[in-house]
């Protein structure tokens, strides 16, 4: 069986997220979108409610599992048996960063780094400036599925 992980905080989980999982379990036989548990890190959402999110959104595709990880990606990929990492790439500046992140986890584990080049409708989409539009009561239908959308505008205390 051929396992990928798609790892990342998800605060929230987007459609061009979403996008790159959807893809990935057509090429995997399964798939873990992994959470990443970073305490040093201001979260909008909890881990559990970015889980939560993404168990429903990904409901329909069997061959996703949903879970969280803190510390190395490579120490979760080995304690899981899973050879790949697929990361999502939106422009050259994400692969200047994701390309040294890809070798020192070959490097520390052997693991391999898919990259999966963003569809171009969510080119400039990122979680961090989902937030910062919805912040200032800016429309992020279209960005996020309708309920996080929703989610993320309680969360700030604004309608959207």
């Amino acid at each position: 069986m051929t396992t990928a992980v798609c790892p990342g905080s998800f605060d929230p989980v987007t459609n061009g997220h979403i996008d790159v999982f959807v893809r990935a379990a057509e090429v995997f036989d399964e798939v873990t979108v992994a959470v990443l548990i970073n305490k040093t890190k201001k979260s909008l959402f909890t881990v559990e409610e970015r889980i939560e999110m993404l168990r429903h959104q990904l409901r329909d595709v069997e061959n996703v599992v949903i879970d969280s990880f803190h510390g190395l990606l490579v120490d979760y990929c080995r304690e899981h048996e899973i050879g790949v990492i697929v990361k999502g790439l939106r422009a050259v500046s994400d692969f200047d960063y994701e390309l040294q992140m890809a070798q020192m986890n070959h490097r520390l584990s052997g693991v391999e780094t898919l990259f999966l080049s963003t569809n171009p409708i969510y080119g400039y989409l990122s979680s961090s400036l989902v937030k910062e539009v919805a912040t200032y009561g800016g429309d992020i239908s279209g960005l996020v599925p309708d309920d996080v959308a929703g989610a993320v505008y309680e969360r700030l205390g604004n309608k959207g």
